[in-house]
């Protein structure tokens, strides 16, 4: 399958039964929009094992070819394991190895999004290096291969020549930082723009939302407590007023609190607070001191000591980081 973009650097992406989609897609709309001189930057392939259609976990099917074609020894730069369903069965694929040992000392960059990471790790590829993986598997991962320093809350990890990205939509961000890496900041900057992205996102894993986190844990008994502190976040918010709310103690309202949200009632509220300041600053405000006043922090020193805490920047490099 020889490619009419023979002479560029090709940006393959390694796919098998259940490869999660967006693991996929998302990497590839970064490359595939990627522009040098005004004309396309890579040539981007989806390849697997053998070749052929791929089901991918969102049922869309995908055109792959062979993994092991010859036209990709004469230009493939980067390759890139994808994540989903199936990945440690491809991990521990003599077949997939093997073909990847012979791609590896061929390509430039090699390359992990989400759980792909243990395809990688299977290989020997981490050891001695660090990597990351999504945070659901970062302990399974650190169990399985001691030799890795996993990092836990990294969006994405560059370590020499091997790079490897958290949970799924990561792959973009790791995307654009080789991009970045290749083209220079200007078409990094551009494609975020375009693409309505971080250029480079602050945080880490941790940016998990604290809405959003509640949820998935489950919001038991405390569900009306978590929505009075979404739609009151600008208005005082201590633990003694949230406990007579739910009904409880102070006490038992903390320890259910920690046993069903998983935090401290202070910490989850800080939380929701600087969720709603970078909802403002993504929706266009600029001012740091209204938004401190909107999102409860009262003071901008106070939303600055929150926002390092919690995403490990100011709310002021948060702001400039969004637009650019």
């Amino acid at each position: 399958m020889p490619s009419k973009n023979a002479k560029l650097p090709t940006i393959a992406i390694l796919l098998f039964p259940g490869v999660k989609l967006l693991d996929v897609t998302g990497p590839l709309q970064v490359f595939a929009d990627a522009r040098r001189d005004g004309e396309p930057a890579y040539h981007t392939a989806l390849v697997s094992l053998t070749g052929g259609t791929i089901s991918t976990d969102a049922s869309i099917a995908l055109p792959t070819a062979p993994l092991d074609t010859l036209v990709f020894y004469q230009s493939l730069d980067t390759l890139i394991v994808a994540g989903g369903r199936g990945v440690f069965e491809v991990a521990a694929c003599a077949a997939h190895q093997e073909t990847l040992t012979k791609q590896s000392k061929v390509v430039r960059r090699l390359a992990s999004v989400c759980i792909g990471a243990f395809v990688l790790a299977a290989g020997g590829y981490f050891d001695g290096r660090s990597a990351t993986t999504h945070w659901a598997y970062c302990e399974k991962l650190k169990k399985m291969h001691p030799a890795i320093d996993v990092r836990p809350d990294a969006i994405f990890v560059k370590d020499g020549s091997i790079w490897s990205s958290a949970g799924v939509s990561t792959g973009i961000d790791m995307a654009l930082a080789m991009v970045e890496s290749d083209l220079g900041a200007e078409e990094a900057l551009r494609l975020a723009r375009s693409l309505v992205l971080y250029i480079k996102r602050p945080g880490g894993q941790e940016q998990f939302s604290a809405p959003l986190a509640a949820q998935v844990e489950g919001a038991g008994t405390l569900g009306p407590v978590l929505a009075h502190i979404r739609t009151n976040v600008s208005k005082r918010l201590d633990t003694v007023q949230l406990a007579n709310l739910a009904g409880m103690s102070k006490r038992t309202f903390a320890r259910r609190f920690q046993d069903e949200v998983g935090d401290s009632p202070g910490r989850y509220v800080e939380r929701v607070r600087v969720d709603v300041a970078c909802e403002a600053f993504n929706s266009g405000e600029s001012s740091v001191k209204w938004v401190a006043q909107i999102a409860g922090f009262g003071s901008e020193e106070r939303m600055r000591r929150a926002f390092q805490r919690n995403k490990g920047i100011a709310p002021s490099e948060y702001r400039d980081r969004f637009f650019g």
